[in-house]
């Protein structure tokens, strides 16, 4: 039995990852492909409560180190609940976002330091990396312009577009950095091109052999 491999979607606010996440998923699982999608944060009960902290509009005066520090013990309780159990049960695991966003967010969006959010989340992750990651390309402008109509808009949503323009260069920085495992697929594309990129990302690190 080939061993259940772990990959990630990532891509600025706006770039279409969540929707594109859920279709392919659907269209490998309908293939017999074991497949298990989960988000961050989230995906298990404790860190979706952790969620709602973090993303709550109200909590303006949130911290940008205790924002960090939220994220990573969200990752931490949803790594050991519900990820590595299914990648030991020989389920492929897709999650939308995992440590490149808190690079991305954290570490230049917030201005806090790609180092130092890498070294914080090595030790709520242990060094556990996805084997790939998907990333979903889209200016920040863009990005924001698609969201702008959303009947709600989380505390991240309402950042200004310079914020949203430093998460964007340092996940160029990060796509750099962590080259051999990214994917880049452009999001500006119309979805069914997108989603068949990624679709065929995804099912080809699927039939890879060990």
């Amino acid at each position: 039995m080939k061993r259940a491999k772990f990959i990630t979607f990532e891509g600025p606010d706006g770039s279409g990852k969540t929707t594109v996440s859920v279709q392919v998923v659907e269209r490998l699982k309908a293939q017999g492909y074991p497949l298990l999608l989960t988000r961050e944060p989230g995906g298990i009960k404790i860190a979706e409560q952790i969620r709602d902290v973090i993303l709550n509009p109200e909590n303006t005066t949130m911290d940008p180190k205790t924002e960090a520090l939220l994220y990573a013990a969200g990752r931490r309780q949803h790594l050991v609940e519900k990820i590595l159990p299914a990648l030991h049960q020989g389920v492929h695991v897709i999650s939308d976002r995992f440590i490149d966003s808190s690079l991305a967010y954290q570490g230049c969006g917030r201005k806090i330091g790609i180092e130092a959010i890498y070294d914080l989340n090595m030790f709520a992750i242990e060094g556990y990396l996805p084997d790939k990651t998907i990333f979903f390309n889209i200016d920040a402008k863009t990005g924001l312009d698609r969201i702008s109509s959303r009947n709600f808009l989380d505390r991240l949503d309402c950042e200004s577009l310079q914020f949203h323009q430093n998460v964007f260069d340092g996940y160029q920085k990060v796509i750099e950095k962590y080259h051999e495992r990214m994917i880049v697929i452009d999001a500006s594309k119309a979805i069914d091109e997108v989603v068949e990129c990624a679709y065929q990302a995804v099912k080809g690190i699927l039939d890879e052999q060990d």
